[in-house]
């Protein structure tokens, strides 16, 4: 028989971008430690739906870790008290029987809450329409060894490029500042050959759209690395 877990939940509601928002109390009983947290969402939302109150607005997509969508404050840490892993990984079983859990959104003054948890994102992909991306004519699709690429740098490139840009290094920040996030998007193009051409101006067009749109600058607590997902290193804050 699956072990159960009797706990408390502190969630942050709010109906809007100008609305005040609070804390609102809910019990939940027998819930399977092999849930995951999201699931455990899920089975609150059904019991206020079955009570006839408005259910919590929460994001989620794949659920697999893969999207960054599912991004909460979880008893004070982004995406929970887990490492390396987003909220839709992070399973019950890390909660004791009775516990209380405060469940809050992204505190960011870039990402303006939506409703309940649910915030806009939308700063970060105008920061990669300022320069996350290469501007080449695709033509026909090249050979894969047509331009060498040297083993230690494709690797390094691949780590920057797993950021999911959940928003957690601006999130937990204390200046807010996204530039884990810009960092990791300019270093996985520049590390490879198609990428530096354009490295400076892509580089200097996205750091100017991250102050443009009020991110903090960085002031390397190294807040951000530790409490990323993905595990994106700030080393690549120095490119």
């Amino acid at each position: 028989m699956d072990k159960t877990i009797n706990i408390t939940l502190k969630v942050w509601r709010q109906r809007g971008p100008q609305e005040k928002g609070a804390f609102q109390t809910y019990q939940l009983e027998g819930i399977s430690v092999d849930s995951s947290f999201l699931e455990m969402l899920d089975i609150l939302n059904e019991k206020l739906i079955n009570e006839g109150q408005e259910p919590v607005v929460f994001d989620h997509d794949c659920r697999e870790g893969i999207c960054g969508m599912c991004s909460l404050y979880v008893n004070g840490h982004p995406h929970g008290p887990d490492e390396d892993v987003t909220t839709c990984q992070l399973h019950m079983r890390r909660f004791e029987d009775g516990a209380t859990i405060t469940i809050e959104p992204w505190r960011c003054g870039a990402f303006p809450v939506i409703k309940d948890l649910i915030v806009d994102r939308g700063a970060y992909e105008k920061i990669l329409q300022a320069g996350g991306y290469v501007s080449v004519n695709t033509g026909g699709v090249p050979d894969g060894n047509a331009i060498p690429i040297a083993k230690p740098a494709a690797d390094e490139a691949m780590d920057a490029a797993a950021c999911i840009g959940c928003g957690a290094c601006a999130a937990t920040c204390k200046n807010s500042s996204a530039m884990l996030f810009v960092a990791a998007k300019v270093s996985q193009l520049a590390l490879l050959p198609q990428g530096k051409i354009e490295a400076a101006r892509r580089a200097k067009a996205m750091v100017a759209k991250m102050d443009e749109l009020g991110f903090g600058n960085c002031t390397n607590t190294g807040a951000c690395e530790s409490e990323c997902p993905k595990s994106i290193s700030i080393e690549h804050i120095a490119r």
